[in-house]
This record gives structure tokens, C-alpha cells and sequence, in this order.
């Protein structure tokens, strides 16, 4: 019998018509082999001796150099925080432009941005200050600062708070302004044309160069500022001066003698050894003389 064989039956090599049939179709219209319709495929790796046994190897210096940086990073980080000098920022360096930027005060009449001042202080001068106020049309605000950085000294300062605070003829003329500056012990009194006219230039002068400094020296900061405000309303009010602090002598007496003193001691000194050498020879000899006589 002759056997036929069909084209669909030979091995795609030898017939490349079906081979390229097949590939034109779409993978949703090639057959599926029935290895695909199980479960799970089954799949098997060799395993490599070789490679595992290098990882470990790699991986414990990498280890080791990872902690080793941060090891160095942490040490010098704390060696930064530890020697490295402190920046301040914020209030600490602006407070002088804080009490110009925020005004003067509503429900007092004091400022202590040097937290220098007690209470029972400003109750004191909150009393003194709203009577006069009330009695005299006369506004006057303490001002504390510890240190000043924009201005060279405390009267540019206080000119400078009176400006902005008062910028006009008309708010600032019955207004004063006391600034004391507790790292440079010295302190400015400054005002508007009828506060000065008011108080007097000796008075003035006198509270600032009496009561704010010698006081602060000492600091003394709650007598400096409350004497000030007495100070200032007495002259306001026509009353005496009260005057300020009296300058203390804080000069020491030295423990070095004079040379005269030196001589006079030094005298004493040498009859008194010589007595003693006279008597540590005399004595015995006179003993000795005596013992040998009775003999």
C-alpha cells in the first residue's frame, strides 16, 4: 500500500509553511501545551556552592566599613556640638529691635526686657508713674535691655524708642523714656520738649550720671529704676531734689607696710635675737661658773 503523508504531519524543518503559520498567530490563538494547564509549575534551580560560599565572605568587611562610618559620623557630630561655639538666634540678639518693633506698653509702664525688675518694682512704679500721669499729663516708661548692638551707646537708644514710638511732635511732647543697660551699667533719660522743660536739665543729668550707674554697679537694678522715677516726678511735681546714691570708695587699703614701718620692725626684730643669743650663751656659762666655784 502507498502511504500518504500529509504536510501537517512533517517535522517543521521540513515544512517551513507550517512552522511560519504557526508563528503568525496571535498568542491567544496558538494551542496551549498541557504543561501549562497544571497547578503550579515545577521548576528546579542548581544549586551554586560556589557563590554562597563567596557572600558571606563580602558581605562581613561591608558590614564592618558601614558601622565604621557611622561610628566616625556620630563621633564627629558630638565633637561639633561639644567644641564648637553657640550661635544665638532670635530674641536673644533682637530684643532691643522687639521693644521698638512692639510699641509701648498698654497696662504698664515698664519694659523689662532684662528680666532685672521684681514684681513689687513695677506695681511701685505703676502706681507712681499713673498718678503723675493722671495728675500731670506727664508719660514716662523704664526701659531694661541687657546688651545693645544697633546703637553705641543708651542715648541713641532712647531717642530712638522715643521716634518711633511718639513720631509725632504732638504724641511725643509729654512723654520721657529711662533706658538702663545692664552689661554696660549706664542707663539715658531722654524726652519730648515739655517732658525736658518739666524736669530740668540738672536733673537730668544728675540721674543719669547718680542713680542709673552708681546703682547698676551694684546692681542694684530695682533701687536704680525706682529712685530714677522718684526722682523724675519730684522735679515734675516742683518738689526738692531727694538726690541720688552716694558714690561708694571702693578703693582698698594695701597690705604691704611702708618702708619706714619695715625699719622700725626689722629694729625690734634684731634686739630681740640678740637678747635671746645673749641669754643662750650667758646663762650657761654663769651656771657652769657657778658649779665650778663650789667646788
Amino acid at each position: 500500500m502507498e502511504t500518504i503523508l500529509s504536510s501537517h504531519s512533517l517535522h517543521p524543518i521540513l515544512n517551513p509553511k507550517a512552522s511560519i503559520s504557526k508563528n503568525l498567530l496571535l498568542p491567544s490563538q496558538q494551542p496551549r501545551p498541557a504543561s501549562l494547564f497544571l497547578s503550579k509549575p515545577i521548576t528546579c534551580s542548581p544549586k551554586k556552592p560556589t557563590s554562597q560560599s563567596v557572600k558571606p565572605s563580602l558581605a562581613e568587611p561591608r558590614n564592618w566599613f558601614v558601622h565604621a562610618q557611622q561610628g566616625l559620623a556620630a563621633l564627629a557630630i558630638s565633637l561639633a556640638l561639644n567644641f564648637s561655639p553657640v550661635l544665638y538666634t532670635g530674641n536673644a540678639i533682637a530684643s532691643e529691635f522687639d521693644v521698638i518693633n512692639e510699641g509701648p506698653p498698654k497696662e504698664s509702664y515698664v519694659v523689662d526686657d532684662a528680666n532685672v525688675l521684681s514684681r513689687v518694682t513695677k506695681s511701685d512704679l505703676k502706681r507712681l508713674l499713673s498718678d503723675l500721669e493722671s495728675r500731670k499729663n506727664f508719660h514716662i516708661n523704664f526701659i531694661t535691655v541687657r546688651k545693645l548692638t544697633s546703637k553705641a551707646d543708651a542715648f541713641e537708644y532712647a531717642d530712638q524708642v522715643l521716634e518711633r514710638w511718639y513720631p509725632t511732635l504732638e504724641e511725643g511732647s509729654n512723654k520721657g523714656i529711662v533706658v538702663l543697660v545692664t552689661s554696660q551699667k549706664e542707663g539715658a533719660v531722654t524726652g519730648g520738649p515739655a517732658f525736658v522743660q518739666a524736669v530740668g536739665e540738672n536733673i537730668l543729668d544728675a540721674t543719669v550720671t547718680e542713680n542709673l550707674p552708681v546703682l547698676a554697679t551694684e546692681e542694684k537694678y530695682n533701687e536704680a529704676v525706682y529712685s530714677s522715677a522718684k526722682r523724675l516726678v519730684a522735679a515734675i511735681d516742683g518738689l526738692p531734689d531727694p538726690g541720688g546714691p552716694q558714690v561708694k570708695d571702693n578703693k582698698r587699703e594695701s597690705n604691704f607696710k611702708s618702708r619706714e614701718e619695715t625699719e622700725e620692725k626689722r629694729g625690734q626684730f634684731s634686739l630681740v635675737v640678740g637678747g635671746l643669743l645673749v641669754i643662750a650663751f650667758v646663762v650657761p656659762m654663769a651656771q657652769y661658773y657657778a658649779y665650778v666655784s663650789k667646788k
